[in-house]
């Protein structure tokens, strides 16, 4: 929200109150209480008739300092509030030299001098990396609101990403941004995933500890500061250093949560109904039949909305005139080796029968005058589950629950964002504050429900909203995107800020939602698609299905498809990353190369895992821009080496695409096409890129179902390339690129310890 006027005024009816010097301070072993006056005194008499902030500084875990600034400290706080992992044992460290007072935390320290003006200098490494100086702490009154501010600086060059998935311009300077979900699609600047985190390129991520609107001004009221403010008597907010935005994203989500690692069979390709399509058995049943006869390989089939009957979202009820032998079709599907997928939202319609029954249960929102919160958007009379209440929670589970029962492997869990603030909540709840939060206990339901009936490991939504913490139940998938090339580029921004914002998986509709794509948008998309985390085919009012584009589509599908299975030894580690470290799959450039200014800005390619550069083709003729990093990179899929630093545009048909393994890389094929579940190191093939002499690469082959997972060792010694293997029980093979190309595979057999070839440069 922007309170000034441009830099010397203040807008008509806003008065601001800025914390101005330390008017006393309480210096304890581990945390530091500031007493900020908001104006200078310089005798007692000004102490009468003038607010004083109190701001707590301390530190949860290391590399981590936060800061509560505190108007007026009565004001109740009902909740929700965001679930922190607090470092166990971990205990900031102050000091003080004269009127210098500091606050450490391992490599991080906040620096504030008491007889100075007003200012937090965060510092790491030897320099400054933010701070909040003379507009850095307060609030300010607005026609009778209260809001409590933040600004902290940014420095020259200094580029803002995260706060969820966001389709406005990669980099945040310049944009205001609120924190609210809402159903905006992709083409606008609301967002279906909200998240108040924020990192930059200077080494330094900045969390706003509030689950409600939290308003941005980044360098689009004060240019050269980030403004966030939230209305109330207090505001927090934790910086985490890193100093690479990996390190970063690591703290982060070891304070929000880490991703859950999702089953194997997800990573295979997904085939919807689509939404309005008209469908039965039969049509579910030819989908899948016609898939399987052109050879492309198939893991998990989704029944959307109207699986249910119209009206009556959410029964939980197969329709009885389109499928009236439930139990019977999904064991039909299973025995083709096919998971199964239904959608869900977190509404109920009045037309369902359990609109009754929930609200006589009273597990429905309700008004303050106790009548259920309803209204007819989406559906007739519909109203919302009370998430806060535990009772009302357990009724939802034992739903899903008996779909889990007839055979259903994982739920879409929809919408989540339509959520008033004019009702009470069950517990007590903030409405304001319940607003973005609900999607994250709604999510949390659905993911426990399945945790139990299928096991931890075997666990997965897809999910489209979420907040701070939600990454702990993926996958996400994009929403709602039109059927162009334009929507197919944004869905990609949204999906690396979301990965800057801490979420492991992230997903979108293979040839967009809103209308029909043409052939060639549709094959682009597919290649994008199987190059993502998680890969879906769907629409809205028309079916994805390849061979309603053209014969080359099918042919697309398929060998991306099989491309996908190929590479799951190596997708399967960069998921395993991702649950252990925060680090996505799908990994924005700078995340990569933090140190490559040209990379700062990347928003039309990614890397897939650690390795694999991937620029999708977003024009109709095939022509693609985009960066190569320095070294010596190779085409996957032809071998071709590509030099840089440097810039190329080159045109690609439709079996290809800017697809390249980062120099010195070790890339492990799995043997297996047809799916993505298989021994990924019986009969792997590594592949390696032109090693720079006396290094080492170590590549770690994952066992699927948590097994001992084969380890290779690959080391270039002048003109030998030796690679020695530990629990790899079956053949494995090792294939050099070299100028011409990919040299024929060594195969070493069963049992074989170390395999030695001549380099090729």
């Amino acid at each position: 929200m922007k309170f000034t006027d441009g830099y010397w005024l203040m807008r008509e009816g806003v008065q601001a109150s800025w914390a101005k010097q330390i008017a006393d301070a309480r210096v304890e072993d581990d945390r530091l209480t500031l007493y900020a006056a908001v104006r200078r005194v310089e005798r007692r008499g000004q102490t009468l008739n003038s607010p004083l902030l109190t701001v707590e500084c301390f530190s949860p875990a290391e590399g981590v300092i936060g800061v509560r600034s505190v108007h007026h400290e009565g004001e109740e706080d009902p909740g929700p509030r965001f679930r922190l992992n607090s470092e166990p044992g971990h205990a900031g460290k102050t000091s003080s030299d004269g009127s210098v007072l500091e606050l450490s935390s391992g490599p991080l320290t906040l620096r504030v001098d008491a007889d100075a003006p007003w200012r937090l200098d965060f510092t790491a490494a030897g320099r400054v990396l933010t701070s909040a100086g003379s507009r850095g702490t307060g609030f300010v009154t607005d026609d009778g609101r209260h809001f409590s501010v933040g600004q902290l600086s940014l420095g020259v060059g200094e580029l803002v990403y995260g706060l969820g998935e966001r389709f406005t311009p990669f980099t945040k300077n310049g944009q205001s941004v609120d924190v609210w979900q809402a159903d905006g699609g992709t083409a606008s600047e609301q967002a279906y995933k909200n998240v108040p985190f924020y990192l930059t390129n200077r080494g330094y991520g900045v969390f706003v500890n509030h689950p409600g609107l939290v308003s941005y001004e980044l360098g689009s009221e004060s240019v050269g500061q980030a403004q966030f403010s939230v209305e109330g008597q207090s505001v927090e907010y934790l910086v985490i250093y890193g100093p690479t935005p990996r390190e970063i994203l690591d703290r982060y989500t070891a304070l929000t949560g880490r991703p859950a690692l999702p089953p194997a069979w997800s990573f295979g390709l997904w085939l919807s109904t689509s939404f309005t399509t008209d469908y039965d058995e039969a049509t579910v049943t030819r989908f899948v039949q016609g898939m399987a006869e052109r050879d492309i390989p198939l893991s998990v089939f989704h029944f959307d909305c109207f699986w249910m009957r119209e009206y009556q979202w959410c029964d939980f009820t197969w329709d009885p005139a389109v499928f009236p032998d439930p139990e019977g079709m999904l064991a039909r599907l299973k025995e083709r080796g096919l998971r199964i997928s239904v959608w869900i939202n977190p509404y109920i319609g009045q037309k369902s029968p359990l609109f009754a029954e929930a609200r006589r249960l009273g597990y429905l929102v309700r008004r303050a005058n106790g009548d259920v919160w309803q209204w007819d958007m989406w559906q007739a009379g519909m109203a919302l589950v009370d998430f806060t209440n535990p009772e009302a929670c357990e009724w939802y589970a034992g739903k899903l629950r008996a779909l889990a029962a007839q055979g259903v492997d994982c739920f879409k869990t929809d919408f989540g964002e339509r959520v008033p603030t004019d009702v009470v909540w069950h517990d007590g709840s903030d409405p304001e504050r319940m607003h973005n939060y609900y999607t994250q206990l709604y999510n949390e339901t659905v993911f426990r429900v399945l945790t139990e009936a299928r096991g931890e490991d075997e666990a997965v939504l897809f999910a489209r909203s979420a907040t701070a913490g939600g990454q702990q139940f993926p996958v996400h998938w994009g929403g709602d995107c039109e059927s162009t090339f334009d929507a197919m580029a944004e869905s990609l921004r949204g999906g690396l800020s979301l990965g800057l914002s801490g979420f492991g998986f992230w997903s979108h509709d293979i040839g967009g939602f809103e209308g029909t794509p043409t052939p060639a948008l549709f094959k682009r998309w597919v290649q994008f698609g199987l190059l993502s985390s998680h890969s879906r085919l769907h629409g809205s009012n028309s079916y994805r299905v390849p061979w309603d584009y053209d014969d080359e589509a099918v042919a697309v599908t398929r060998d991306f498809t099989r491309l996908k299975h190929r590479l799951m030894p190596y997708l399967f580690r960069a998921a395993e990353q991702a649950r252990d470290s925060g680090t996505p799959v799908m990994r924005a450039m700078l995340l990569e190369f933090p140190d490559d200014p040209s990379c700062h800005v990347l928003d039309r390619q990614y890397m897939l895992g650690g390795d694999l550069l991937v620029a999708p083709v977003f024009s109709e003729d095939g022509t693609v821009e985009y960066y190569v990093p320095e070294g010596t990179w190779t085409h996957l899929l032809t071998g071709e080496r590509v030099t840089g630093p440097g810039w190329r545009r080159e045109r690609f048909g439709f079996d290809s695409l800017p697809l390249l393994a980062r120099p010195g890389s070790v890339i492990p094929f799995g043997a297996g096409e047809d799916s993505p579940e298989y021994a990924w190191a019986d009969g792997v093939t590594l592949r390696v890129h032109v090693p720079a002499d006396g290094t080492e690469t170590v590549t770690v082959v994952p066992a699927p179902g948590g097994g001992t997972p084969a380890t290779f060792r690959t080391r270039r010694d002048g003109g030998t390339v030796t690679v020695t293997a530990d629990g790899a029980a079956g053949p494995w093979r090792v294939q050099l690129s070299g100028p011409l190309g990919y040299a024929d595979p060594v195969t070493a057999e069963p049992g074989a310890g170390s395999l030695t070839l001549p380099a090729a440069d």
